[in-house]
């Protein structure tokens, strides 16, 4: 009997479900942990209501500046980034594979940095413009920053979509080994290159263990 019930709790009991690590969810405004990262021009970034949940909106016209959030964690111990975005549109004339098509609506960053700065990656998890959905390639300015497409064209343009990704698998694919430490977690909607427009949401950032 007691070897029974014990089978029965065991079958029973909850699994243990993964910790979290919240990066953002822009419900108290714009965390103070943010940083500016100005490469050209200024994109706007500001917490605005939308459907009664406050979300981070980026304009961006001609413009390439980023929103940096400095966390140190292990990819091993948290190996899971979520988060939800949307975009108004795609870029005309936007391609991942040349340097003057390098913008993208929406983008979010893992970097991993280096003592030598030149040795820093990062993944970029881009919503493309023309790439095909879960294509790879280095970034066209240099190869320490690999393009992942996880999202693609104007098709759901307007739309909420979670996104769930294992950064680990994700490094490996990419860099085709583990991923050391990582260091912060990055915004950015960019237009410099094509001297076009764009506009983004982003919510619930957050990074979850195994």
């Amino acid at each position: 009997m007691i070897r029974y019930l014990l089978m029965m709790f065991l079958f029973l009991a909850p699994a243990a479900s993964a910790e979290t690590l919240l990066i953002d969810d822009f419900e108290t405004g714009l965390s103070p942990r943010w940083e500016e990262k100005v490469f050209s021009g200024r994109t706007r970034y500001r917490v605005v209501n939308d459907e009664g949940n406050k979300v981070l909106r980026a304009d961006s016209a001609a413009a390439a500046m980023g929103l940096i959030f400095e966390q140190e964690f292990d990819p091993k111990e948290w190996p899971i980034l979520s988060w939800r975005w949307k975009i108004a549109d795609t870029i005309p004339g936007g391609d991942a594979r040349t340097k003057k098509g390098d913008d993208y609506a929406a983008r979010i960053y893992v970097i991993f940095p280096h003592w030598f700065f030149p040795k820093t990656r990062s993944i970029n998890y881009i919503w493309a413009n023309r790439l095909p959905k879960k294509e790879m390639l280095p970034n066209a300015f240099t190869g320490n920053a690999m393009m992942l497409a996880v999202e693609s064209g104007a098709e759901r343009r307007g739309e909420w979509i979670v996104e769930r990704r294992d950064i680990v698998a994700d490094y490996r694919r990419l860099f085709g080994e583990d991923p050391p430490q990582a260091g912060a977690i990055a915004i950015m909607s960019d237009t410099d290159n094509t001297g076009a427009s764009a506009t983004a949401w982003y919510d619930d950032l957050q990074l979850e263990s195994r």
